[in-house]
């Protein structure tokens, strides 16, 4: 049976007041209310990727347009036929984690563009060193491995034109997984840690529930209620909605 398109209704309920909208199935938007009447000072489109729907994020700084890729598991020129439908000049990648369906175009975007690669954590180069042959299993012959041209740990930071992000490493799900966070925006780029409704799965080689679930609490909750989230995979969220109602790291849940 044919998937419907959701109704108005519905796509105001997906994403409520974000400034992210929905379009022929797939995320896309920009964070234009974070400070309004002001510019804000970054925008985002959201991507979705690769078979496994991975959300892969463009994000820029308004004043310079100088954009990062946020984890390129592939379908690159996609990616970036949208960096040039916005005028946007590219200038970083940067990797959440090294599983496949976020870092397997890395090394052909970076080839085809000369951008750096930053990030993820050097604890993910296990991981980012099986890219190829997952590739193969997964029939996505292009994805390679590599070598960042900057691994990112707890405490860095990472500049897109006239703006900075904060970098997280949050183990769990992968043990190199990194969090990009943007404080003025309240913005937040979170890979497979958490997810609307959700979490990132532990049952991966050196995962760990118990190191996931720290990294949600300890890193992500203090940042605050109102920042807003991009997963991996599926719809977007907040923190402070995640903390109500998942069923896994609610205050509840935890308590």
């Amino acid at each position: 049976m044919a998937r419907r398109a959701p109704t108005d209704a519905e796509k105001r309920r997906l994403l409520p007041g974000h400034g992210f909208i929905y379009k022929e199935g797939h995320l896309e938007g920009s964070l234009m209310d974070v400070q309004p009447p002001r510019e804000p000072p970054i925008r985002a489109l959201v991507v979705p990727v690769t078979p496994l729907r991975q959300n892969c994020t463009i994000v820029w700084c308004t004043k310079t347009r100088r954009a990062a890729i946020i984890d390129p598991g592939g379908d690159l020129e996609r990616l970036q036929g949208v960096v040039r439908e916005q005028k946007l000049t590219l200038d970083r990648i940067w990797i959440t984690h090294g599983h496949l369906d976020h870092a397997g175009g890395a090394a052909a975007l970076k080839e085809a563009t000369g951008v750096p690669i930053e990030g993820p954590h050097p604890d993910d180069q296990f991981w980012i060193d099986q890219i190829g042959d997952s590739g193969a299993r997964f029939g996505m012959s292009d994805a390679r491995a590599f070598t960042p041209d900057r691994w990112l740990a707890d405490g860095d930071t990472v500049s897109l034109g006239e703006t900075t992000f904060e970098v997280y490493h949050c183990p769990g799900h992968t043990p190199g997984h990194v969090v990009f966070f943007h404080r003025q925006a309240r913005f937040a780029q979170v890979g497979d840690v958490l997810f609307a409704g959700s979490i990132g799965r532990t049952d991966f080689p050196r995962g760990s529930y118990r190191d996931l679930i720290a990294s949600i609490t300890g890193r992500l909750w203090p940042l605050g209620d109102d920042v807003t989230f991009v997963p991996g995979h599926e719809r977007i969220s907040t923190f402070g909605a995640e903390r109500r109602t998942n069923p896994y790291v609610s205050d509840e849940a935890l308590s």
